[in-house]
């Protein structure tokens, strides 16, 4: 949990004994590591009731004699290493609560089934989270320089040796739970990184000679740095299988990615479904993650449909200025569907034919009907599609003298009919004030997946009924269902590189 990058080089260098990694790491993603360890001490509980055996040690000698390793593997000692851990505790919230009962337990029955808990701290004083009974069964304490009354809470009560340490990295190793009899000063062994580095690369060489992989490569989360699209392994597996056939209808539940989440389980991600409020506002004046989500949108979206199951629209509000202009366009000759780029003086005349192509959907009640995703990014820049009293009640003429159904009506129109018909819109938009300048409540509530930036807490609360937003920091942003009634932390991905653009068109328009 520390704001550096120091676990990184075990990630750098693949130590293949290592099954999370986590860099300037997030509470949730710690809860998540805790929650996968509880359900492995679970599954080797299991195993080792059907064994008859207590421990791992007699695990082991129990399997050894029935010689049947297919049925029982080897189950490997396993290390969570947890620095700065109170950060676990910072808050006073659901998050702590659900993480002190895990280290617990984990702490009080790991040991037997061959898991142990290290945790380090700068201090442990004001630890509400961590009771006294948990540091209780930690038989090992270490302690550095420090004051009396951590010296208390660490080694044990009436042990204050810690307090009288007065070179740098001298230390107390206590290995009876804090007696003070069992004391025993050393002098911690200093390892310069590039000395560590060197034995990394030889375990790594080792490793290689040996083919000794430990199955899937190790979850590493890097807090510090936006998601990398390439580790999508949900979606590499989208690209490199064959494309489904013209003719084929569209999915009943695409999914559009959108990061990693601040967790370990599968990437973020939303399903636009065939029903009301199935689209999506993304919220916040982070333009080039907005931009960014998109991407990785498109190309998700594109993966799962076939040449003709699918279309796509965009409505680009770049400023011609900008050095995010022209890079939505790109997309168009990626993706094998239809790919139609709206300017900005035809954004009138391309609501009109959305309009008549809904109303046709609705009168042939066809399920199997292609998908159309609009995408509008910098909605705040389309005042042809803010809403405006006088288009409740008046209509103009078009050429032919019929009555002309103004943009902003279609706008809301689609809003609230069109994702059952298969026509789903994403918006980004910059600020909650701009919400309020471009749609009406009504419209609001037909965005059910809202994606939230940093922003205030009371313009976080006005749009989930949460001011988690307002805790986010950079690389971060909140997925929020509606409907559901879930909010997902994520990291989003970054701009896609030109080699990622050009590999996914090798794979969709092969």
């Amino acid at each position: 949990f520390k704001k550096g990058v120091e676990f990184k080089t075990y990630a750098s260098h693949e130590l293949p004994h290592a099954r999370a990694i986590a860099v300037e790491s997030d509470r949730e993603f710690g809860l998540s590591v805790l929650q996968r360890l509880d359900g492995e001490l679970t599954r080797r509980g299991e195993i080792f009731r059907k064994l008859g055996v207590q421990d791992l040690a007699a695990f082991r000698d129990e399997t050894a004699k029935l010689g049947d390793a297919n049925t029982y593997p080897n189950i490997p000692r396993t290390l969570l290493v947890i620095d700065e851990f109170q950060e676990f505790f910072s808050e006073d919230d659901k998050l702590a609560q659900d993480s002190s009962v895990l280290i617990d337990r984990l702490v009080r029955q790991g040991r037997a089934f061959g898991i142990h808990v290290f945790l380090g701290s700068q201090t442990i004083g004001g630890t509400s989270g961590l009771s006294r009974s948990t540091i209780g069964q930690m038989a090992v304490r270490i302690a550095l320089q420090t004051s009396e009354a951590d010296s208390q809470l660490i080694l044990g009560d009436g042990n204050s040796a810690a307090r009288l340490l007065s070179r740098p990295g001298e230390a107390i190793y206590n290995d009876a739970g804090g007696l003070v009899e069992a004391n025993s000063p050393f002098q911690v062994a200093w390892l310069p990184d590039e000395q560590r580095d060197e034995f990394l690369d030889k375990v790594l060489e080792r490793t290689k000679r040996e083919n000794a992989f430990f199955g899937e490569p190790a979850v590493v989360f890097e807090g510090n740095a936006p998601a990398d699209i390439y580790k999508n392994v949900k979606l590499k597996a989208l690209l490199e299988s064959s494309r489904p056939a013209e003719g084929t209808p569209p999915p009943a539940a695409p999914v559009a990615y959108l990061g990693e989440p601040v967790a370990i389980k599968d990437p973020t991600g939303i399903t636009l479904r065939r029903q009301s409020g199935s689209n999506v506002l993304i919220i916040g004046q982070q333009d080039e993650n907005a931009l960014a989500l998109i991407q990785a949108m498109v190309v998700s979206l594109a993966a799962q449909n076939s040449k003709t199951s699918a279309r796509f629209i965009l409505m680009d509000g770049t400023p011609a200025d900008s050095n995010l202009a022209g890079l939505l366009e790109k997309i168009r000759d990626v993706v094998p569907q239809e790919f139609e780029v709206v300017e900005y003086r035809a954004v009138e005349e391309v609501m009109g034919r959305l309009g008549q192509e809904q109303a046709q959907r609705y009168a042939a009640e066809d399920p199997s009907a292609p998908a159309v995703f609009i995408f509008i990014f910098g909605l705040q820049r389309f005042r042809v599609l803010r809403k405006s009293e006088e288009s409740s009640f008046s209509f103009g003429s078009g050429e032919d003298g019929e009555k002309k159904v103004p943009a902003d009506k279609i706008f809301a129109d689609l809003l609230r009919e069109g994702p059952h018909l298969g026509m789903h819109i994403t918006a980004w938009i910059d600020t909650p004030v701009s919400i309020e300048r471009t749609l009406d409540r009504g419209s609001v509530r037909e965005f059910d997946n809202r994606i939230l930036f940093q922003m205030s807490a009371n313009d976080s609360s006005n749009l989930i009924d949460s001011p988690a937003a307002n805790k986010l920091g950079v690389f971060r942003a909140l997925a929020y269902s509606e409907e559901q009634g879930t909010m997902e932390k994520f990291r989003p991905y970054a701009l896609l590189p030109e080699t990622y653009l050009e590999m996914v068109k090798s794979k969709l328009r092969g």
